[in-house]
Parts: structure tokens; C-alpha cells; sequence
């Protein structure tokens, strides 16, 4: 499909909207929301009968430390807390506030990370810090509000997460590879996922950030843990958390989640393959129920797996394909790479669930960055059906996402800003031919 530019009349109606008084009303509403957001589960945690979500979770496993308490139970036990332990060491402080002090202190974590994922997104869609359009701060946040919202309703880090993995980004344009690394392993050590952005920095060769990953993320699970909990048991935490999340993935689920991470609250590939690959049922419940299937095909566990590692190489090599040679990139192919990398890390994180597609923010930022700079169509066309797809939760929440509709919503636009990157390519071999 070829490149159109943005229709006039459409596009000069953004640029009505764009005044110094819209921005100011949008600081407001946005102001508001982070309001309420932060403000319901503190009242919550002072009602009768409400549930304080993982609030409580994260209380009681800084106390733990606090302690001096194991983390985690044995082997044939379910995990209560299924973060690494460094995270538990982050939180050990935190619980000090008290039960009620702790949920105050991660939502206003949530209400700072959210205004500075967009600020990030911003600046690595632009290339720039200066104020942008205001459609490049509303419709981003607007098409992921509700996943922000259950960071804050059920006390989920993913916007941290965000913030700390987009401000990597800025750092590795910026040159400053130690600080990239070290900020991916802050987020890998609170949860586990953002390492996968490794593959990518040794990819590039960006040894130092990867160094720095290493060994940021050493210091987290070994030395910083040692004078608090001691070697011996630090060193048990981690293999403990090793053997009972990274190393657990057998036919009827992975990591602490048997079942449920085959269920349609589970939207890596991981989940959405076995759901639609295998005979199992997708709303999977303690006690007696009905039993439901999505699959189209009835495959054995490790054909699936097989199918997993194919989509793993296949989607590895069309991002390498896509991205540009080092000494050709510009902002402009860092947005798109970057936006590429954390759809991947979306999807193939084993475990996905509807808080965690916050992470959208930053790809639909680029996307609207190109919209308003003229971009393809087909951008639009991919970028349209996939906002379709995640709104069918709305509706049909179990049926739609037992289908894997926030899963091939990002699938989606990777594959629409994999070929953004690649329209990019031939548009400068074009200009390179001789006329």
C-alpha cells in the first residue's frame, strides 16, 4: 500500500485543537484523573469488606524482610509474592509506612511514572523536549487509560516499568550506556520481563549497557540483599524465586500460575497459543464450573512449543530485517526500532496480564507522531483495527481475551511499524538511485 499524506481538512482540524488553552485543559482533565486514580484504592484500604488488591501482598512481604522471614516458601508451595528479591528488598522500607502508608506511597510512584512515560514517549517519538502536539499526550494516554488504571486499582508497577525502560531508551540515544543498562535492571530486578531488552543491547553491540545490566542486576540480587538478609540466605531467595518462576513451565502452566496462565487473563503468546493450540479451558476456577475452550486445533505440548520457538526466530529476524544498519539510524528509526522492541517484550513476557499493556502507551505515541508528520495509511488502517480489537474487552472481556485480542493488537502494530521501518529503507535506497 502506498504512502498518503494525512487529509488536509482532518489534519488541520488537529492543528485547531492544538492551542496553549486546550494544553491547559488537558493538564487539568489529566490532572483529575491521576486524582482519582490514586485516591480510590486509599479509600479502599479504610472501607469495610474492600479488598486492598496486591497492596497487601507487597505489605506483608516487606515485612518479611523486615523480619528477617523467608520470601518465599518451599517448592511445592504457591508463591504468595512472585517478584524477584529485590523488589521484596525495595518494598521492606516502604511497609514501614504501614499498611495504608504503602499504598499511599506506590500510587503516588504510579501517578509520577504515568506523566513521565508520556513525557518519554514524547521525546522519543519527536526526537525532542520541547512541548509537542497536544494529540501526542491525549490519545496515547486515552487508549491506555484503562490499563493504567488497574496498575493503580490492583497496585501493578508496569508504568514504573515503563518510565524506567523508556528512560533507557533516551539514554542510549544519548550515549549514556551505563545509565540505559542500569535503568533496564532496576526494572528487571522489581519484575523480571525488561531483561529480554539484553537480547537487544548485545544485538547492537551496546556492550557497556549490557555490562552495566549485569552487573547492576548483581548487586540487586546478591550484594545489596547480603547485609540484610545474609549470603547464605540471599543467595536461597534467588534460587527459590529461580526455580519457582523462571524455570516452571510444564502442560498445565507456567511460573506460580498453573492454570490461570493458560487463562484469558493471560495475553503473552505463551498463553493465547496454549489456549488456541491446545484442549484446555480458558477460565480456569477453583471448584466445580463450566468447563470452556477457544482451541482450533488440539496439538500435543511440545508441538506447541515448537510452534512457540518458530515465532520467536520468526518474529526476531523480521525485527532484525526491519531495523536500519547502525550508521543509517535517526530519531526518526530509533522511535520506530524502540516501539518494535517493547511490542516484542510484550508479547513474549510469559506472563501478560491487562495491566501490563500499559506498555502501549509509547507505540501509539509513535504511531500519532507519524499520523500528524504524514505518515502511511496503512499505519492508520493496522493502528485502527488494533484499538478495535482492544476495545472488544469492553463488550466481550473473557471471550475477547481468551481469543487474544490485546495479544494480536500488538502483534498488529509490530508488524505495522516493522513495516514502517522498512518503508523508510527503500524510500532512501530511492533517493540514493541515480536518476
Amino acid at each position: 500500500m502506498t504512502s498518503t499524506k494525512t487529509p488536509t481538512r482532518l489534519r488541520q482540524l488537529a492543528d485547531r485543537l492544538d492551542t496553549d488553552g486546550a494544553f491547559r485543559v488537558m493538564l487539568w482533565v489529566f490532572g483529575a484523573t491521576l486524582l482519582v486514580y490514586a485516591t480510590i484504592p486509599v479509600i479502599n484500604a479504610f472501607l469495610p469488606g474492600e479488598s486492598i488488591k496486591d497492596y497487601k501482598v507487597w505489605f506483608d512481604t516487606g515485612q518479611h524482610v523486615l523480619r528477617g522471614e523467608p520470601i518465599y516458601p518451599g517448592p511445592f508451595r504457591k508463591f504468595p509474592f512472585m517478584y524477584p528479591p529485590s523488589c521484596a528488598l525495595f518494598l521492606a522500607p516502604l511497609s514501614l509506612l504501614g499498611r495504608t502508608g504503602i499504598i499511599v506511597a506506590l500510587v503516588l510512584m504510579n501517578a509520577a511514572a504515568w506523566p513521565a512515560c508520556i513525557l518519554l514517549s514524547v521525546r522519543l517519538a519527536t526526537g525532542d523536549w520541547k512541548r509537542q502536539h497536544l494529540l501526542l499526550y491525549i490519545i496515547p494516554s486515552g487508549i491506555i487509560s484503562v490499563y493504567a488504571w488497574s496498575n493503580f486499582h490492583l497496585g501493578q508497577p508496569s508504568l514504573v516499568l515503563l518510565a524506567l525502560v523508556l528512560g533507557g531508551f533516551v539514554a542510549l540515544q544519548r550515549r549514556w550506556q551505563i545509565t540505559a543498562g542500569a535503568l533496564i535492571a532496576f526494572a528487571a530486578a522489581i519484575k523480571a520481563f525488561p531483561v529480554l531488552a539484553s537480547i537487544y543491547l548485545i544485538y547492537r553491540r551496546n556492550w557497556t549497557a549490557a555490562a552495566a545490566l549485569v552487573v547492576t542486576l548483581a548487586l540487586l540480587l546478591i550484594v545489596l540483599p547480603t547485609p540484610f538478609r545474609g549470603l547464605q540466605q540471599a543467595r536461597e531467595d534467588l534460587r527459590l524465586w529461580t526455580h519457582g518462576m523462571l524455570f516452571k513451565y510444564d502442560e498445565t502452566g507456567m511460573a506460580q500460575r498453573p492454570g490461570r496462565s493458560n487463562s484469558w487473563k493471560n495475553q503473552s503468546i505463551f498463553g493465547v497459543a496454549n489456549r488456541l493450540l491446545r484442549h484446555i479451558e480458558y477460565d480456569f476456577q477453583f471448584g466445580p464450573h463450566t468447563l470452556v475452550y477457544t482451541n482450533v486445533a488440539d496439538l500435543s505440548f511440545r508441538t506447541v512449543n515448537r510452534i512457540l520457538v518458530a515465532a520467536a526466530l520468526l518474529s526476531g529476524l523480521a525485527y532484525v530485517v526491519a531495523i536500519p544498519k547502525q550508521g543509517r539510524r535517526t530519531s526518526e528509526t530509533d522511535a520506530l526500532e524502540f516501539a518494535c522492541l517493547l511490542l516484542l517484550i510484550l508479547m513474549f513476557t510469559p506472563l501478560a496480564f491487562d495491566y501490563l499493556f500499559a506498555f502501549l502507551l509509547f507505540p501509539f505515541t509513535v504511531i500519532v507522531q507519524r499520523w500528524l508528520a504524514g505518515g502511511s495509511r496503512r499505519l492508520l488502517i493496522f493502528a485502527v483495527i488494533a484499538m478495535l480489537l482492544l476495545a472488544t474487552s469492553i463488550p466481550l472481556q473473557r471471550p475477547a481475551q481468551a481469543l487474544g485480542n490485546a495479544f494480536f493488537a500488538a502483534a498488529l502494530l509490530f508488524i505495522a511499524l516493522a513495516l514502517e521501518l522498512v518503508a523508510i529503507k527503500r524510500r532512501e535506497v530511492s533517493d540514493l538511485a541515480p536518476p
